[in-house]
């Protein structure tokens, strides 16, 4: 069996970059992905949907060092699923509603765009596979 998830989207905010305890580079980003669509009374309908992306090694120290918040990036992995469902991790917000959040163990990224004035030539990073991590050693 196999799965793979494509998005590209905009930063939601700057990339945030820890170390495991075993000394593992991993920077976590949030993704934003639009869609926009026409309903059927011709009324421009707008949805975004946000992804958490985990980066790691060498790749994870590349995305904090050249991207930024409202940089545009095309991300390959794979879903993470929350061990209890086997669907979205959902949370309970600090206001007291419900949300649920898209994770994704990135396999590599690109970066697209210029955004802030920077170059449009961006290296493109393939990363090593993340390593298999216990609950209480996840990176956000």
């Amino acid at each position: 069996m196999y799965q793979k998830i494509i998005i590209v989207g905009n930063l939601g905010r700057d990339p945030e970059m820890r170390y495991t305890p075993t000394g593992q580079a991993v920077t976590n980003l949030n993704v934003a992905t639009n869609r926009r669509w026409a309903d059927r009374d011709g009324n421009m309908q707008e949805e975004t949907i946000w992804f958490r992306v985990s980066v790691w090694g060498k790749q994870a120290e590349s995305c904090n060092q050249y991207l930024s918040k409202g940089r545009a990036v095309l991300v390959e992995g794979r879903l993470r699923p929350d061990p209890a469902t086997g669907g979205p991790r959902v949370y309970q917000r600090q206001d007291g509603s419900w949300g649920a959040s898209f994770e994704i163990s990135a396999l590599s990224v690109r970066f697209l765009g210029g955004g802030r004035g920077e170059s449009t030539e961006s290296p493109d990073f393939e990363g090593e596979p993340p390593p298999d991590l216990n609950e209480g050693e996840l990176p956000f």
